[in-house]
């Protein structure tokens, strides 16, 4: 049975549903093709960065998720031991960047994207593949189940595994393992109280943020095999790896629970595609750009690349011109920057704290200057304007 749609996503994370409520705010009637049983996210929390919080106000709920997210930046840089290798101040972050870097929830914010759509516009467990990408002359069709579905745009936000890309670019090699493996947790720590930071190790790192409802939102990450896992639990693995860090990595661990940890290799897309569209279809975040989460960026640039698609849409063409550029500067900055925060040699790691403690005393405006073209990105409208069609 073939039905009628003028847009649809495939995948209901993040990127997904900014676009989706970018592209209904629009006009176009969208539905959202999720293969999981509900919209509850992968992952803990996410940074936002001033660039995604501009795209959040085209979507009008910028300064709700503002409102709703602590502040990132009051911390700093340490060692395992604990000596502070640089400072930071929030203040002075959202001063030069025109805006707040915030924490929040990742379930918060899917909530209040998936709540700009219509009733009915999300379908949860359906599994969906594209059967034809479509042209200039033929809608794309979407298999789901028995149905198929026509469209005018057919949105691939279905993240690094995307089955999409694999139909638009069948020769593309796909994601490669980073190299590291990372844990997550988001859990209450009662009577702890902390300055956010990150923490470089050989070969590890860990960090520890304050979220606005009372949680704590701590991440790991180390030098490992792919595909590995503990031989007990994650929280023995943590422990092992983490449990002689400074305060508060002990009491954290101690809070949290084995069923509380995630643990995910990460693999990123080191190969860039050619395009991000073919014909009728598109793809965005991860599915197009996936990058290791050292700069906090992968699901920035997926709400923007949302807000950019559905400004240019239907000229795909100007879309792919807009955003691989961008994205694939971003993600081989966050490769290097993995390569350096990763590092494993005592004497590279020796030198690299060295040089950030020297840089953080004699000019610490320079460890911010290399966010500045990446913080300052700017949607191509401005909140309340119309998206155009």
């Amino acid at each position: 049975m073939v039905q009628s749609a003028r847009a649809i996503v495939i995948g209901g994370g993040i990127g997904g549903l900014a676009a989706a409520a970018a592209l209904h705010r629009s006009g176009r009637h969208v539905t959202v093709l999720e293969r999981a049983r509900s919209l509850e996210p992968v992952g803990a929390a996410i940074s936002l960065a001033p660039n995604a919080l501009r795209a959040l106000d085209v979507l009008g709920i910028g300064e709700e998720i503002r409102d709703l997210a602590a502040w990132q930046g009051d911390g700093g840089l340490r060692t395992p031991s604990g000596r502070w290798l640089s400072r930071s101040s929030a203040e002075a972050a959202a001063a030069r960047f025109g805006g707040p870097l915030v924490l929040l929830p990742r379930a918060t914010l899917v909530d209040r994207l998936a709540g700009l759509l219509p009733p009915g516009a999300v379908r949860t467990a359906a599994a969906a593949r594209l059967a034809d990408p479509g042209d200039g002359r033929r809608p794309a069709r979407v298999g789901v189940g028995d149905d198929e579905l026509e469209a005018e745009l057919v949105v691939g936000a279905d993240g690094i595994n995307s089955r999409v890309r694999g139909a638009l670019f069948p020769e593309h090699p796909g994601p490669v393992y980073a190299g590291f493996t990372t844990w997550r947790v988001l859990i209450p720590v009662p009577g702890v109280k902390f300055a956010s930071h990150e923490t470089w190790g050989r070969g590890r790192i860990w960090g520890t943020h304050p979220v606005k409802d009372g949680r704590v939102y701590a991440y790991a990450a180390a030098m490992t095999p792919a595909g590995g896992r503990a031989p007990d639990d994650e929280k023995s693995e943590l422990l092992r790896l983490f449990g002689d860090w400074h305060d508060p990595i002990p009491a954290v661990l101690a809070a949290a629970r084995p069923e509380d940890v995630l643990r995910h290799d990460v693999h990123h897309i080191a190969t860039p595609l050619p395009a991000y569209h073919l014909g009728r279809a598109a793809l965005l975040g991860d599915a197009a750009h996936a990058m290791p989460p050292t700069l906090g960026q992968g699901g920035n640039q997926a709400i923007e690349d949302a807000v950019v698609l559905a400004h240019h849409c239907p000229d795909l063409a100007a879309y792919s011109a807009a955003r691989l550029p961008r994205t694939t500067a971003i993600a081989r900055r966050a490769v290097k920057a993995a390569r350096v925060n990763m590092a494993a040699n005592p004497v590279a790691v020796a030198v690299r704290d060295t040089v950030i403690a020297a840089v953080s005393q004699a000019r610490p405006a320079l460890l911010l200057r290399g966010f500045d073209d990446i913080a300052g990105w700017r949607p191509p409208y401005a909140a309340g304007e119309a998206i155009e069609r």
